[in-house]
């Protein structure tokens, strides 16, 4: 295992606190209800684009994967990430003691070519799972809490995002994780099956977004409002420069539709607590410059979302404490 981490100086650094939204923007606002009794899509995911796309697949609460198969239908089971998790036990819980046996996926990546679906869960850690389903494969566990991923389209390695290394998802709640700062981002290269730790210290997870030309990788920083650029190529490689500074907490980071841009996860108010909790999404450019705000709180009041994925010109918004994955569109 190698480490890297050097700190490239402080360049187009921005603190954002409002940023006005014009009117009309993803005004319509549909909901996909998960099966009954079911909570947290914590993710969303799609296979192909436009009207080919299949999903969103998303995870929940009791360890599962589902995808989502059109309004008839709904959410159907696809894939877990525990080989000792059974329905009985596992189905409709929100009980995180459960997690060991349940298992609790937090982040998919799809790969546009292979199609297999790549998994981030808080106990089982890394795991794939082919296109039909079922049994994810576990590639590498060891993390206390695994919290996001992405897959570099360009070398098919995926980066990951380790939330500490001192407290799992039972703990959140507990006293000084506000303030820990053991996260980590690393790199898991498919072909040899060595795990690389790229940046530590980092303030709470999220998820990692890798540029589609595989220059770069933004890393949120959940606990301390920040969203750097780490480096991957050229000049710059395995260095790393701050590019946000928020008055809230950013978890997971999407590539947009149009290259270059990304949509960044915001809860304002959530740590420290301060209410209202104001949701909301950022589109970002490859430089950190905000280009929008979409605010959710009107169909999210104090809550957190996780995740804003784009598909087909529609934003798909995935909060922990709720029963659905939101749909807004223009």
């Amino acid at each position: 295992m190698v480490a890297y981490m050097f700190l490239y100086p402080f360049v187009a650094l921005f603190s954002v606190f409002c940023i006005s939204v014009s009117s009309g923007q993803y005004a319509n606002f549909n909901k996909l209800e998960l099966p009954q009794g079911v909570s947290g899509p914590e993710s969303a995911a799609f296979r192909g684009v436009l009207i080919f796309s299949v999903g969103p697949y998303t995870t929940v609460t009791d360890g599962r994967i589902l995808k989502w198969l059109g309004p008839i239908v709904g959410f159907v089971d696809f894939a877990y990430t525990s080989p000792r998790r059974t329905k009985q036990f596992c189905d409709g819980t929100t009980d995180t003691e459960k997690g060991p046996i349940c298992g609790r996926p937090l982040a998919l990546s799809l790969h546009p070519v292979t199609g297999d679906l790549y998994i981030a869960d808080a106990f089982f850690g890394l795991l794939v799972v082919g296109p039909q389903g079922g049994l994810a494969t576990q590639l590498v566990n060891g993390f206390k809490f695994l919290t996001g991923l992405d897959i570099d389209l360009s070398t098919g390695n995926i980066y990951l995002t380790d939330a500490s290394t001192v407290f799992d998802i039972r703990n959140t709640t507990q006293e000084g994780f506000a303030l820990d700062h053991t996260a980590r981002l690393l790199r898991y290269n498919p072909n040899n099956r060595q795990l690389t730790v790229l940046l530590t210290r980092l303030y709470g997870g999220g998820g990692p977004a890798v540029s589609k030309d595989g220059t770069f990788v933004f890393v949120p920083e959940f606990l301390d409002g920040r969203v750097s650029k780490y480096w991957l190529v050229g000049p710059k490689a395995n260095t790393q420069e701050y590019l946000l500074i928020l008055k809230g907490n950013p978890d997971k980071i999407k590539r947009a539709e149009k290259t270059g841009e990304f949509w960044v996860a915001v809860t304002f108010g959530f740590v420290p607590r301060v209410y209202p909790m104001i949701p909301s999404g950022f589109r970002i450019n490859s430089d950190g410059v905000v280009l929008q705000n979409v605010s959710f709180a009107t169909q999210y009041p104090n809550k957190s979302i996780s995740t804003v994925v784009e598909q087909g010109g529609k934003l798909y918004v995935g909060c922990r404490n709720t029963t659905s994955i939101g749909v807004y569109s223009n």
